[in-house]
């Protein structure tokens, strides 16, 4: 009986074995089943968006596509009303005449008509914008600007060429000045040069003396340099010079001056004042050779020189501060 029993123990568990391996069988296979509908599904979805994204993309660009032809029709119908308005051509007589299948000027003179070629016509419609817009704005006023700036021109014109000839004019009577002043002072020069020889050889007996021209060459910008050498010395720089020297060498100048250019008179203040005796009777026979054609007024305090006076001045101050002249004839002039 149990034999039995375990007989039939043995043959039920090989049954739900059995009964198992084939469950199992048919899990996996609706499992790979649910798997493989799982990834035909992700793939569907996946194309449903790419079909959704292609279907955005196609609209905005009929969308862009239509705006972009209404925008280019709004063009169309503005530079059609700008032809008729501003040039009264009709949009269809324009477009045969200057339309893309008519042929285009090249851009140089004298060269044939080219096929219309957009990108080559775009860049020529910039370079003529660039070129209009360094024109600037058209100025209505300018022919009558023109004409007062012409006017203008033509007034200083004729003002220049006025100036031109006065300034040619001014040149020459420049030139006629310059070239008088150095006559006048190669003529003044050589006597005033001639006369200070002789006075220094007189003042300074044994001595000499010249006058030097720094730019002979040109009598305009000379200097004159002043030489003169004392008896017993060497030395001709008047700063290497005693005192009495410098000024007896400056009286001889101022005499040779006075003698080769005569004046009326002459006004000399304390010009011996550093002279002793010797010199002093020197320059006084000098004065009284300048007397005979001309009156001297002379500052001194020298009695010597008094003397020789024909009038005597004196000026002194009152006790009340109140100067007061003196006067005395000492002799009378001689008559010229």
């Amino acid at each position: 009986m149990a034999a039995a029993v375990a007989a039939g123990a043995t043959v039920a568990l090989a049954a739900i074995e059995r009964s198992r391996a084939l469950a199992d069988a048919e899990r996996q296979a609706a499992e790979q089943a649910s798997q493989g509908r799982d990834s035909e599904l992700k793939a569907v979805r996946a194309r449903i968006r790419e079909l959704a994204a292609e279907l955005d993309a196609t609209v905005s660009t009929a969308h862009g596509a239509e705006i972009e032809r209404a925008t280019r029709r709004m063009k169309l119908e503005q530079i059609a009303g700008r032809a008729a308005e501003e040039f009264a051509i009709d949009p269809d007589a324009l477009v045969a005449e200057y339309g893309p299948a008519v042929g285009i000027a090249a851009a140089e003179e004298g060269q044939p008509t080219v096929a219309y070629d957009r990108a080559a016509q775009e860049k020529r419609a910039q370079s003529a914008q660039r070129l209009l817009d360094q024109l600037g704005k058209v100025n209505p006023l300018a022919l009558e600007e023109f004409s007062a700036l012409e006017e203008r021109h033509a007034f200083l014109s004729t003002q220049l060429e006025d100036l031109k000839k006065t300034r040619r004019d001014l040149l020459t009577v420049i030139k006629e000045v310059d070239d008088r002043v150095q006559q006048v002072f190669a003529s003044a020069y050589a006597d005033t040069a001639r006369e200070f020889e002789d006075i220094i050889g007189r003042l300074f007996p044994g001595g000499d003396g010249r006058l030097v021209l720094t730019e002979p060459d040109d009598l305009l910008v000379t200097g004159i340099e002043i030489e003169a050498r004392p008896p017993g010395k060497k030395v001709k720089r008047l700063s290497l010079l005693s005192g009495g020297e410098r000024a007896l060498t400056a009286i001889a100048f101022v005499v040779a001056i006075f003698k080769a250019r005569p004046s009326p008179f002459y006004v000399l203040d304390e010009v011996e004042a550093a002279l002793d005796d010797s010199n002093l009777q020197r320059l006084l026979q000098i004065f009284a050779e300048l007397r005979d054609n001309s009156q001297l007024i002379i500052v001194t305090h020298q009695q010597r020189t008094m003397e020789v006076a024909d009038t005597l001045y004196g000026i002194s101050m009152r006790g009340d501060g109140v100067s007061t002249v003196v006067s005395q004839r000492l002799r009378e002039p001689e008559s010229a």
